[in-house]
């Protein structure tokens, strides 16, 4: 399919709550294969549609060591969190050049459509969990800066924004 450009943050439609899916179409279907495009050209873990501009509830996630496993996603919900917590490294196309540690639990459940229009649970653990909790985040308008503490989230915004020029 096709590699779509990742919006730049401050982006207003990364702060959009995505809209859901009604149905799983071939259009549905197209933008997927292009988030799975993007996110391998990246290389990513995952991608959320508002990040390339698509205002829709579909993500798709990918942390196997031999890639070519994506999860394809519509309208995700985190039906289960695990009490236990993880830390890693996040990072996302939208603010290039900077990354934080951030803590997030370390296996959910999630429930979404499938590519069949299928209602599917599925629990995730490590980075799955972590790359779709990621995700979710995007979909209800936020990023992983926004779980950093005010003066973390300053100080790599002000980095990401002088490595924009």
């Amino acid at each position: 399919m096709t590699v779509r450009p990742c919006i730049p943050y401050p982006d207003k439609r990364l702060k959009a709550v995505a809209q859901p899916v009604e149905a799983i179409t071939d259009e549905i279907r197209a933008i997927w294969a292009d988030m799975i495009d993007t996110m391998e050209a990246m290389p990513g873990v995952g991608l959320a549609a508002p990040q390339i501009g698509v205002g829709l509830r579909l993500a798709v996630v990918d942390a196997s060591e031999g890639r070519g496993e994506a999860i394809r996603m519509a309208n995700p919900e985190v039906l289960h969190a695990s009490v236990q917590f993880r830390e890693h490294e996040e990072a996302s196309p939208n603010l290039p050049g900077v990354s934080a540690v951030v803590k997030r639990p370390r296996a959910v459940t999630v429930r979404y459509l499938d590519e069949a229009g299928a209602v599917v649970e599925k629990d995730l653990v490590g980075l799955w969990a972590t790359s779709v909790q990621h995700q979710i985040d995007h979909l209800n308008g936020k990023l992983y800066v926004d779980r950093l503490s005010k003066v973390k989230r300053d100080m790599l915004l002000r980095k990401a924004a002088k490595l924009r020029g």
